[in-house]
């Protein structure tokens, strides 16, 4: 089939870019909440929910009507539902479905429609940067994979999905399923990304270099970035895509969870589509994850300098949590004799997930001189209560056995509350916290919803996007919180101005309650799968490598 062929065929087209779509489907999911939480909604139009008519009933049955002719219209702001397409308006089908069953269209409709979306967006992508001639000459062969990376496959791989997709909803207006279809690509063709993703670490990092080395690549990604088709985004919110959307898809299928009827082939379906696309989002991470780490201690290894004895600090099994300058306490602890500021001095932490290094920034500030280290499970903190100027955000950290085999005490001081609970916190990770795990949680323990996506710019903090919701396991008086994802269980602080407190009840206990369903049928599943043997049973099937 040829490419023009191919594009024919698709009848889902989008007059969103996905990183619009994400934008304004995520501040949706937001206003949906806030309205349900009983808050004040910033307006997004009569689309901008899930509503049903009065006339609604019971119903049954399939309505195979000619193809049916999609499309992601831009009605303001808002995204199209399913339910108000013309033609499911005109069939009189709303009349014959029950109001969960719509939910459920809406669910399913969503996942299509967001694919076509995504799909426009690579299609941009590869016509407008990877064909343009200026921008291609001005590289070398290396570099345009570094910065292209597999996108060809990636680029294949979803018009694949998408048309499959496109097929499904032809047959009839009311959708049977979307989630087998899920399955399917996912394990036979949904590799890609995972190759993708852990390439995206040197694809930064390359990117940064031609920019500041090649004037020619420069001036023209200037160029195509300024021009209306891309309507003010950036190249790299193009490259970013691939991640983006395979993590999205997981939550898409996980949202379709939610809403089919329990003990159902669609259940089935979905269980099976949403732990495939688990393992490849955690394959995603973890590979990108370890080249990340890789990277970042062999850049900490060459600005060490060992006093005594040498610590080898590369290893496949260690990574850095945190790292930063904190002041320790010497000299007299009266307050009364506490005047002078050379009772402090600066020094250096790196603590990784199995070791601690105590050093002193050389004068140059490149070099770090290693003082004392100690393994991580060695470590105790104790918190002491502020005591004046002098001692505030102050606390002991004791090593039980230094790199010369004797405990001996730090008293440390950070320039913040916050910072000293998120060290305390990462020194000493087994320390009590408010909340232990989602699986302990209990409807009434503290939610919040993102609603401005935020980027961790340290170890210890964790990346969200908007409209995820977390538990609050800490939080400081000067504004962050340390919180656990809902969905997938990962933890790490971010500022309290990035998200929104859940003050409803009944909305954190909903929350909890479809994290915990969706958790008891994977364990479901995966003791199937046990019993059954993962050898040679269809559910376990991975592609070709």
């Amino acid at each position: 089939m040829s490419e023009d062929t191919t594009r024919n065929t698709h009848t889902v087209t989008a007059s969103f870019l996905y990183q619009e779509y994400r934008d304004t489907s995520e501040q949706q999911e937001i206003e949906q909440r806030r309205q349900r939480d009983g808050l004040p909604t910033a307006g997004l139009g009569s689309e901008s929910g899930v509503t049903v008519g009065s006339g609604v009933t019971v119903g049954s049955g399939m309505i195979s009507p000619p193809a049916l002719q999609l499309q992601l219209r831009n009605t303001g702001r808002s995204l199209s539902l399913w339910q108000n397409l013309e033609a499911v308006q005109n069939s009189g089908l709303l009349s014959r479905l029950s109001p969960q069953e719509v939910i459920l269209q809406e669910a399913m409709f969503e996942l299509v429609t967001s694919e076509a979306s995504y799909y426009k967006s690579l299609e941009l992508l590869e016509r407008h940067f990877l064909q343009n001639s200026d921008l291609i000459t001005s590289l070398s062969q290396s570099d345009i994979h570094f910065l292209f990376s597999n996108i060809a496959d990636i680029m294949k791989a979803s018009e694949r999905f998408l048309m499959d997709l496109e097929h499904r909803i032809e047959e009839s207006l009311q959708i049977s399923d979307v989630c087998d279809i899920v399955y399917h690509h996912a394990v036979e063709h949904f590799h890609v990304f995972i190759s993708y993703v852990i390439n995206q670490v040197y694809q930064e990092k390359n990117y940064r270099r031609i920019l500041q080395e090649n004037t020619g690549f420069r001036e023209s990604m200037a160029a195509l970035e300024n021009q209306p088709k891309v309507k003010g985004l950036s190249f790299t919110s193009f490259l970013i895509l691939p991640f983006q959307r395979i993590t999205r898809l997981k939550l898409l299928v996980q949202n379709i969870l939610k809403k089919v009827e329990e003990n159902t082939e669609r259940e089935i379906n979905a269980i099976k589509a949403h732990q495939e696309l688990e393992r490849i989002v955690k394959e995603c991470n973890e590979g990108a994850r370890k080249m990340s780490r890789t990277e970042e201690l062999i850049s900490i290894e060459k600005t060490l300098e060992f006093k005594s004895k040498s610590v080898p600090v590369i290893s496949h099994s260690r990574w850095l949590l945190k790292k930063g300058e904190v002041l320790q306490m010497t000299g007299p602890k009266s307050t009364r004799t506490m005047k002078s500021r050379k009772l402090y001095h600066p020094i250096y932490l790196f603590l990784f997930n199995n070791l601690l290094l105590i050093t002193k920034r050389s004068s140059n500030g490149e070099k770090f001189q290693v003082l004392d280290s100690c393994s991580r499970s060695m470590l105790r903190t104790e918190d002491m209560e502020d005591q004046g100027q002098m001692l505030a955000f102050v606390f002991v950290l004791k090593l039980l056995e230094n790199q010369e085999d004797r405990p001996v005490s730090y008293m440390l001081k950070t320039s913040s509350m916050s910072e000293k609970l998120r060290w305390i916190c990462a020194l000493t990770p087994n320390r009590r916290t408010r909340f232990l795990s989602t699986s302990t949680h209990q409807p009434d323990s503290p939610q919040v919803q993102c609603i401005q996506s935020y980027s961790a710019q340290e170890p210890d903090e964790l990346s969200i996007e908007m409209a995820d919701v977390l538990h609050i396991l800490e939080r400081t008086d000067d504004g962050w919180m340390m919180g656990e994802r809902l969905h997938d269980g990962e933890r790490g602080w971010f500022p309290c101005r990035v998200v929104e407190e859940i003050l409803s009840s009944e909305v954190r206990a909903q929350n909890l309650r479809e994290c915990q369903r969706i958790q008891r049928v994977l364990r479901i599943l995966f003791r199937l799968r046990y019993s059954l043997g993962v050898k040679g049973h269809n559910w376990s099937k991975r592609p070709a490598q």
